[in-house]
């Protein structure tokens, strides 16, 4: 990851986890007290993104939180249906679908590693949930991204689980996967 693109992060980081701490609960979530896989898990996340979607993703919350708006209390409350669809661009199942397919992908390669995962419906509500707080720019940049990937022969979900593995000390997924058995 060049060094723009991590300073990009960095500050996309240091938004969310701002707007994670205020999302309203009944009880204190887990996560919560695990901040640091959060973060990991986010970079993680990003590392498969261009820099220009990074960037595009920064200016939404820069936007989201100028507006006094948290982009995370949104997420878990369509997550719950609490509220209406955030957006309908057409591009969020479209999204969606090939991110469903590459994280299917995954949960057959590597049942160890991803023993305790969300299942794929629970991940489609997920992505569907978080995907509806994005922009129309920032979308159209994930899905050029997506579509780049594609053509590459490529799996966004696969890189996410290989940034995640060579900062657990593996030298691949195979190794981790081996590992866990």
């Amino acid at each position: 990851m060049s060094e723009n693109k991590q300073r990009i992060v960095e500050q996309i980081l240091e938004i969310e986890v701002e707007m994670f701490l205020r999302v309203p609960a009944d009880r204190e979530p887990s996560c919560r007290a695990h901040m640091e896989d959060m973060q990991l898990h986010r970079r993680a996340q990003f590392a498969g993104w261009s820099q220009q979607t990074c960037a595009s993703y920064l200016e939404d919350l820069k936007k989201a939180k100028a507006a006094g708006k948290n982009l995370m209390t949104l997420k878990y409350a369509r997550m719950d249906d609490l509220i209406p669809p955030l957006s309908r661009n057409p591009l969020i199942p479209r999204i969606r679908e090939r991110f469903l397919h590459w994280q299917k992908e995954v949960l057959e390669r590597y049942p160890n590693i991803m023993r305790g995962a969300r299942d794929l419906d629970d991940f489609s509500n997920y992505l569907a949930a978080e995907l509806e707080t994005y922009s129309d720019e920032t979308l159209e940049l994930l899905d050029a991204d997506v579509e780049a990937c594609l053509r590459d022969g490529g799996n966004m979900s696969l890189e996410v689980y290989r940034f995640l593995a060579g900062k657990e000390g593996y030298a691949s997924l195979e190794q981790m996967e081996e590992s866990l058995r």
